[in-house]
């Protein structure tokens, strides 16, 4: 039996909720499928550059988080252009952007590398 998941919009808006609590610049760039659609979340660290994360599930079947773009951080050109690769293969795809130098992304707990 696979765990109860929450639709997509409220997890968005969650989501969103819990980095203005932090002080985190955080907004959707495009809405997807209000039920299901999966979600990438562009990091912009300003100067120091994007990492864009896409949803997994690991081996076990649990959820996690993925560097799309690489360990290491692209140029915010690079990122939008594979943000715009995968929103032409899933319309029902949501795009978060979270703006950071930091990096602080409070829902990212488990990224794989």
């Amino acid at each position: 039996m696979s765990e109860p998941r929450l639709k997509a919009k409220l997890w968005v808006h969650a989501v969103i909720r819990q980095c203005g609590v932090l002080a985190i610049p955080a907004m959707v760039v495009r809405k997807g499928d209000e039920d299901a659609g999966a979600v990438l979340v562009k990091l912009n660290r300003g100067a120091t550059g994007c990492e864009v994360f896409t949803q997994v599930r690991d081996g076990a079947g649990e959820a996690a988080w993925l560097r799309a773009t690489g360990p290491d951080p692209v140029e915010e050109a690079k990122a939008d252009a594979y943000i715009s690769r995968q929103r032409e293969r899933d319309c029902d795809l949501w795009v978060l952007e979270i703006e950071d130098r930091r990096g602080r992304v409070p829902f990212l707990d488990r990224i794989l590398s």
